[in-house]
């Protein structure tokens, strides 16, 4: 017999559309259920028997194509959500500086030394000064922590005076992960409309970009502003060498000299809607038979995504794949796949910090009881005489749509319906110094009434929406995700 939970869901990101590597690299994907299918399209004969009956049914095609629904927790770079994301968005994440040695030791990071802060790397895009560098996975826990670039470099940037070790040998699991910056003390103020500086050149750092979101003031009070509204999460609407324009500014937001304080500040990796497509191999293995079956589907496209926000309840979503050729084997494409990551899961009561609308979080008396938001590409699978199977994967509109359920404390949202005004709907879902942001950056509302159902009922009024080109973002929909903030 077999059982559901001895499935081993494991994935690939395609290089090739539709081809899966010889010596292929598969990685576990965390999931709640899936509905995955590889299976023939069948259709009877219309030939006409005088014995009243019909010949054998006839094989025309084979279907690939199907769900995996999943618990919302950090999307890992390079797990099989961030992947599944960035196919639903048909797109890449742009994923700020790093440097990983995945699994091998001394393979990219290869010294750390005390005399002078340096840290020997292979070579890839420059840390920056001012940058603040999040390392993981070395073996001495003094490397490990949050780290303010005092010199960059491609190869040997320096940590001067931030109490790193030798360490000759760097381990498997080392990461540096550019997770913000940090100004000089008394040079990051808060200025009416953002962030300015002096000595510090915004368009220095690296990663930066117009509508990515940030994360102001660490943990320790010199690396925050004394004003503690402050402290809060806003996003990028311009850049200049001294002043990050910011809007979705948070309520209390005054001007602060910062005096004395390295005032940091975090940013992540960003997603956007594009036009380019990306494929994934699935691989689903059913280990609770005597010899496990493997089906394995190629060519995967991420077609719909779902995230649905419920008050007192799990972050939860969905992905609806459709893809070209499959099959079914005895033999794994790969017998030790990377593990699935341990990141805890989301809920929408405690995780999310904020849901706002046009740049304000939405609070008494209008809170919001739902938030759904769907990714609809609109794909097609393209058959062709001669294939059994699809030959392509067709792609239409970019729709993104969704509903919001608010308490009808007030008429300012149904004021927005009636009146057909764009808004923006951005949520903050935050846990264990990590987040990840959800920005619908132009929406309209579609639909929605408040009604009073009955006795004893709250009054509520959901509604639709559904986005639109935004000149800023030039994007229906954006995900951040950060790797490390501090509050």
């Amino acid at each position: 017999m077999s059982d559901s939970n001895r499935l081993r869901l494991t994935v690939l990101k395609e290089v090739t559309f539709g081809t899966t590597p010889t010596t292929p690299r598969m990685r576990t994907m965390r999931t709640t259920g899936e509905t995955m299918k590889y299976e023939p399209q069948f259709t009877n004969s219309a030939e006409i028997r005088d014995d009243r009956m019909n010949a054998d049914p006839i094989k025309t095609s084979d279907e690939n194509a199907g769900g995996v629904n999943f618990e919302l927790s950090y999307p890992v770079a390079d797990a099989p959500i961030s992947i599944a994301m960035a196919s639903a968005l048909y797109s890449a994440w742009g994923e700020t500086n790093s440097r990983d040695n995945d699994g091998v030791t001394d393979d990219v990071i290869t010294e750390v030394a005390s005399s002078g802060g340096v840290i020997t790397v292979d070579t890839g895009t420059p840390f920056v000064a001012n940058e603040l560098v999040r390392n993981s996975g070395f073996t001495n826990a003094g490397n490990n922590g949050t780290f303010m670039c005092t010199t960059g470099s491609a190869t040997v940037p320096a940590f001067v005076s931030q109490g790193l070790v030798d360490e000759t040998s760097v381990a498997a699991d080392a990461r540096m992960k550019v997770v913000g910056f940090e100004g000089a003390a008394g040079d990051i103020t808060a200025e009416a409309t953002g962030l300015g500086s002096t000595a510090l050149d915004f368009t220095t750092i690296t990663g930066l970009a117009v509508g990515k979101w940030v994360k102001i003031g660490g943990t320790a009070a010199g690396d925050s502003f004394a004003t503690g509204a402050l402290n809060s999460w806003a996003r990028i609407t311009s850049i200049t060498s001294s002043a990050l324009t910011l809007d979705n500014l948070p309520t209390g937001w005054t001007a602060d000299v910062g005096a004395a304080k390295t005032i940091r500040v975090f940013f992540g990796d960003m997603i956007r809607n594009g036009t380019t497509r990306s494929s994934m191999t699935f691989e689903r293995g059913f280990m609770g038979q005597t010899t496990p079956t493997y089906i394995i589907q190629r060519g995967l496209v991420a077609g719909q995504m779902d995230l649905s926000y419920e008050t007192d309840a799990v972050i939860t979503g969905s992905f609806a794949f459709s893809g070209l050729s499959g099959e079914q084997t005895t033999t794994s494409l790969d017998t030790e796949p990377d593990d699935a990551d341990t990141n805890v899961v989301m809920s929408a009561n405690a995780n999310v910090g904020r849901i706002s609308e046009n740049g304000s979080a939405v609070v008494t008396p209008n809170y919001v009881k739902s938030l759904k938001v769907t990714v609809n590409n609109n794909v097609r699978m393209n058959g062709a005489i001669g294939t059994v199977g699809s030959v392509d994967i067709g792609a239409g509109m970019c729709a993104v749509t969704g509903s919001i359920e608010t308490y009808f404390g007030s008429n300012t949202l149904l004021e927005k319906l009636l009146a057909g005004t764009a808004t923006n709907i951005s949520s903050i879902a935050a846990k264990d110094n990590q987040a990840f942001v959800t920005t619908i950056p132009r929406v309209t509302f579609t639909s929605g009434a408040p009604s009073a159902g009955g006795q004893n009922q709250d009054v509520m009024i959901p509604l639709e929406f559904s986005a639109s080109y935004d000149s800023t973002t030039v994007a229906h929909i954006q995900f951040d995700r950060f790797e490390y903030y501090e509050d």
